[in-house]
């Protein structure tokens, strides 16, 4: 397969090469205006990038008075993979330079198969993204795990729901099969930085992205920088404790957010409840599928179920009780909330909402928005795209 043959020199291109995949085609005389270099050191730098092949001419650009001078863009035929490995499904898509999605697949897998199974589907996957003429070899790819990462190995440790994933050689096992570079890093950290590119963070140098699926975690962004911690572990906010001696949870503890309130915890409540006769209209899901999930609370909200709104309100509390600690401490700009559970919507919202404002510091929370995340299902392949974009466009 194809590789990148070239990478930034030095900091400058590095810089050019994010400012043109961060903003689309530009001008010199934009990018200057952008960067603290002279005109005649920006040429140069420009016209070296076009020599490596990582930018082209792109049609004129629009006249500022005097000679018009191009556009430049980061190479059209530049091709990045994002994978988003989540505890039950798989997201593969296929981004330009720009991160823009070219082709995205989804498909069910749980995560607890283990990674041989789990990589067996993602190269299935990719394959079939090449096949469909999007792409004829894949210059670098980023990946999201549900579970802590040795960022600097690319390797996952002790994961709490990720059985047979202790220090397996993500990176390099992918490196290898897809013949090009690979970086890894914990979901919810992809999330925070697909919706930091393209989402509703566009603008925040310092926010959380919280994500409630099949677990919970936590995003943390500083001055525009995702900040993983000493050993990869910041943010994992499903192991706080939210009720003394309550649940047990699956990292051996009791009384963890993620007990309480994940979308299993959701929908065994919501099966308890349809069961003890609580909820008829959860009862006639449960008969009907077997099973409940989240967006059979979801939709029971939506009908006017008043269990199912409990339920929402109670996790919602749960969740704002934790963010309201996190808020007074970090000070953040934006509280973003994304994940599978993000189908509860507003009622959800509206309940973190409400435990934030009332327990945090009024100092913290005076202009502070807490919303949902703009990309859904795509926010981690866009993050993981923009992670492996990231290494490629830093100095060789």
């Amino acid at each position: 397969m194809r590789r990148m043959t070239a990478r930034p020199a030095n900091a400058h291109q590095a810089r050019l090469l994010r400012l043109l995949r961060d903003g689309g085609p530009n001008s010199r005389a934009q990018l200057g205006d952008q960067v603290d270099l002279s005109r005649s050191k920006l040429a140069v730098e420009v016209d070296r990038l076009l020599e490596t092949g990582l930018v082209v001419a792109d049609g004129l650009a629009a006249s500022r008075g005097g000679r018009r001078s191009h556009n430049i863009r980061l190479a059209p035929q530049l091709r990045f993979l994002g994978i988003d490995i989540g505890a039950t499904s798989i997201d593969v898509a296929v981004t330009n330079a720009e991160l823009e999605v070219l082709g995205h697949l989804n498909h069910p897998m749980d995560v607890r198969e283990g990674p041989v199974a789990v990589f067996e589907q993602v190269l299935t996957m990719a394959a079939k993204l090449r096949a469909s003429g999007l792409a004829e070899g894949f210059d670098g790819a980023g990946i999201g795990v549900p579970g802590p990462v040795r960022f600097p190995e690319g390797v996952p440790v002790a994961p709490p729901i990720m059985p047979g994933w202790d220090g397996f050689p993500v990176r390099e096992a992918l490196s290898q099969e897809l013949g090009c570079p690979v970086m890894v890093d914990n979901d919810v950290n992809l999330m925070a930085m697909g919706e930091q590119h393209a989402g509703v963070a566009r603008s925040a140098r310092d926010f959380l992205c919280v994500k409630i699926g099949t677990g919970i975690g936590c995003g943390i962004v500083v001055g525009g920088e995702v900040y993983r911690g000493t050993t990869g572990s910041a943010g994992d906010i499903g192991h706080i404790q939210v009720v003394p001696e309550g649940r047990p949870c699956a990292c051996g503890n009791h009384g963890c957010l993620e007990a309480h309130f994940s979308g299993a915890a959701l929908a065994r409540d919501a099966a308890d409840a349809a069961r003890a006769g609580r909820s008829e209209e959860l009862a006639r899901r449960l008969e009907a599928a077997g099973r409940l999930t989240a967006a059979d609370v979801a939709a029971g909200a939506a009908a006017g179920d008043a269990t199912s709104l409990d339920l929402i309100r109670a996790g919602g509390n749960h969740v704002g009780q934790v963010i309201a600690g996190l808020v007074s401490f970090f000070n953040p700009g934006l509280v973003v909330i994304g994940g599978g559970v993000t189908g509860l919507g507003h009622n959800l919202l509206a309940s973190v909402r409400t435990q934030v404002y009332r327990t945090s510091l009024p100092l913290a929370t005076g202009n502070l928005p807490i919303v949902l995340g703009e990309l859904g299902a795509i926010a981690g392949v866009i993050g993981a795209a923009r992670l492996i974009s990231d290494h490629l466009f830093s100095p060789a």
